[in-house]
């Protein structure tokens, strides 16, 4: 869902914010928030939320439309209000759009930082050497 760094793009932006003077801790709490701003953003354009507003919208307009419909433009479609069905059937797809992206919600992405940048500890050999391959 939200957009991971590469590898290439996290170390080099790393080694910048080495060169300015920041810590490791420093640098893995800048990353950790930006990957949090992006997951939001996932979030706030899921395509459920997109596709069921429009579905909905337009559903309401068309039911609308169904309901004002005069018997001689239902007689032009053999006797069925097909504005009415077709509105009342694109307001049912977009409720279930709504309601699947509320009980169902993206996942969050969860931060990887070591638990020594939380503690403000200096970071731990292993951890520099992961870091470097990454």
């Amino acid at each position: 869902m939200s957009e991971q760094f590469e590898p290439s793009e996290r170390a080099e932006a790393a080694e910048r914010l080495r060169r300015a003077g920041y810590s490791e801790a420093d640098v893995q709490r800048e990353v950790t928030e930006l990957e949090e701003k992006s997951a939001t953003a996932a979030r706030i354009f899921d395509l459920r939320r997109i596709i069921g507003g429009l579905f909905v919208v337009y559903g309401v307009i068309v039911t609308i439309a169904g309901l004002t419909d005069s018997d001689a433009e239902i007689d032009k479609a053999q006797g069925i209000n097909i504005n009415l069905w077709t509105g009342l059937g694109m307001l049912a797809l977009g409720i279930f759009f709504l309601a699947w992206l509320k009980l169902r919600p993206a996942a969050p992405v969860t931060p990887t930082l070591p638990p020594e940048a939380v503690d403000g500890e200096p970071p731990r050999a292993e951890w520099r050497r992961r870091t470097r391959r990454s």
